[in-house]
């Protein structure tokens, strides 16, 4: 494969769920591809391995915290072109607001809202150099429906919502595109936190009776970052018809 003229797309949280499932898509789809993870760099660095020995396409691993101003931009010291920025890097916790503490609370808020700060912040000059650029935050349906004992998760993807429409109009004139995806119950390691009959009941509320798979959400991902450029500053919800 000539690798000269691929399309860079950077995906945080990339060893795991989602961001590992949109990694797979992305290298289908013959992307070159910068993965982070914070922690699990063994599993991120055999994630990139089997993609460069599958798809014969361009994969570094690095490892970052997305919500860590300054290893945010010692990543971004050595890329010299972006096409797709992928915030996929999220944590959740569960729990009584009254009982948070204030590590907790700025953990949650470090990593799901102000890494896509850090990230956009550094990508944003790289895609003027090429007036063009798909920027793809996570979120999710908690952003706008709010949880119960997910009081700082939901707030920090509000965040992101807003975050993402203000953005786009902010870019919107460079030809770069913002948009963020509201994904509702996922079949991933975040929910292990809930037992079996915690994630039926949620499950019996979704007219799809059935949670969403990765795949499902890394090909959305996808879809969204090859979308029509007219398309921008939008929050675009698969929950299975939950909300």
């Amino acid at each position: 494969m000539n690798t000269d003229n691929l399309k860079t797309a950077l995906i945080t949280g990339a060893s795991r769920g989602i961001g590992c499932a949109a990694a797979e898509v992305f290298a289908g789809a013959g992307y070159s591809l910068i993965l982070t993870c914070h922690s699990s760099t063994e599993e991120l660095n055999a994630l990139a391995d089997d993609l460069v020995s599958r798809y014969g396409i361009p994969c570094r691993a690095v490892r970052a915290d997305a919500g860590d101003s300054r290893e945010t931009a010692e990543m971004f010291s050595d890329i010299t072109s972006l096409d797709v920025l992928v915030n996929n890097a999220g944590i959740s916790h569960i729990g009584l607001l009254s009982q948070m503490t204030d590590e907790q609370w700025r953990r949650i808020m470090a990593v799901n809202l102000d890494s896509c700060f850090y990230t956009c912040r550094a990508a944003i000059p790289l895609m003027l150099k090429k007036h063009s650029g798909k920027i793809i935050n996570v979120s999710s349906v908690w952003g706008t429906q709010g949880a119960s004992m997910e009081t700082a998760y939901s707030a920090s993807k509000g965040g992101v919502n807003a975050f993402t429409k203000a953005l786009a109009k902010e870019l919107a004139p460079s030809n770069i595109q913002v948009n963020a995806v509201a994904f509702g119950l996922i079949d991933t390691s975040m929910n292990g936190c809930l037992s079996r009959e915690e994630l039926e009941a949620l499950r019996e509320e979704i007219p799809s009776d059935r949670l969403g798979t990765v795949q499902e959400a890394a090909r959305l991902i996808l879809q969204i970052a090859q979308a029509p450029e007219y398309m921008t500053g939008q929050i675009i919800t698969m929950d299975g018809g939950w909300y």
